[in-house]
């Protein structure tokens, strides 16, 4: 019995770990895309780094040697991707209307809350201070992605919640559809097909609008380069936090990673955090501590 449950505290903490590990890596990976996407273009950046994430995957599935998923994996995780990548250019285009306060927050809160009722309803409730938690990191994922002001903007364009809520559907279906098709145990090719349905729906979308595909700036590169790799990264925690504990903890911890953005916006471009966002922080810190325990 006391192994049994030394081996269940052991992966618990290696699932929060990876969820930490995959919150950090997206939240970085967001602010190096934010700096592409100023120098050329919020979809070239998407899709470039999409093309940098998929070539790396490949190398790294000739080295692991992992096989072949079969069709149901490869699906769902094409599905993951389509949807994850439907709900990043509806978060982008939310943004490109001047709804940025209302638009992060309301999708971020929503593409946490999903994986945790699906996790409920599949596993269970967790212990009651893995409850309190989720509240704590909720909490926290909506006052980091507040701007000054951000509440009241929310208030003020409730009727422009579509797109917002729309895009956290999307990346709430990611996490659920990304971690039913890695419940097998496959991690590298489910990453593979994720990526070819975001590129193949990106693709399209960019042929239907005649974007420009080439990037003028060739300082971008490393920039959109080191973002594919962060964003891979990311993937590959999510996925490890997902097959060492619960579905619900992975996505909850995952999510937090707005505070890697604005941390890191504060360190490096000395951007001023409000006192929301500290707040966020410290709520993110209690939200930690009590998965913990």
């Amino acid at each position: 019995m006391f192994f049994k449950k030394h081996i269940q505290g052991r992966y618990s903490l290696l699932s929060i770990l990876f969820g930490l590990g995959a919150a950090l890596s997206w939240g970085a990976g967001d602010f190096t895309g934010g700096l592409a996407a100023r120098k050329t273009g919020a979809y070239r950046a998407v899709f470039y780094s999409e093309v940098v994430g998929i070539f790396l995957l490949f190398a790294v599935v000739g080295i692991s040697g992992e096989s072949l998923p079969n069709l149901k994996v490869w699906l769902l995780a094409m599905l993951a991707g389509a949807v994850g990548t439907v709900g990043l250019m509806l978060l982008y285009h939310s943004m490109t209307l001047g709804l940025m306060s209302v638009a992060t927050p309301v999708s971020a809160l929503l593409a946490a809350s999903i994986p945790v009722l699906v996790g409920i309803f599949k596993e269970g409730l967790p212990e009651i201070p893995t409850v309190f938690g989720f509240g704590f990191a909720l909490f926290a994922v909506w006052m980091i992605s507040q701007v000054e002001g951000g509440v009241t903007n929310i208030l003020a364009h409730l009727s422009d919640l579509k797109l917002p809520l729309l895009a956290g559907i999307g990346f709430g279906l990611y996490f659920v559809f990304m971690h039913e098709a890695t419940s097998t145990g496959a991690r590298v090719w489910p990453m593979v097909a994720s990526r070819s349905g975001g590129m193949i729906l990106i693709t399209v979308y960019m042929l239907s609008i005649r974007a420009a595909w080439k990037v003028e700036d060739a300082s971008a590169w490393p920039t959109i380069t080191l973002n594919g790799i962060l964003d891979i990264s990311g993937n590959m925690f999510f996925i490890l936090a997902g097959q060492t504990g619960r579905l619900d903890v992975a996505a909850v911890l995952s999510s937090l990673f707005p505070s890697a953005t604005v941390m890191l916006a504060w360190i490096f471009l000395k951007e001023r955090l409000s006192r929301n966002q500290w707040i966020g922080i410290l709520a993110a810190l209690i939200a930690i501590v009590l998965m913990t325990i």
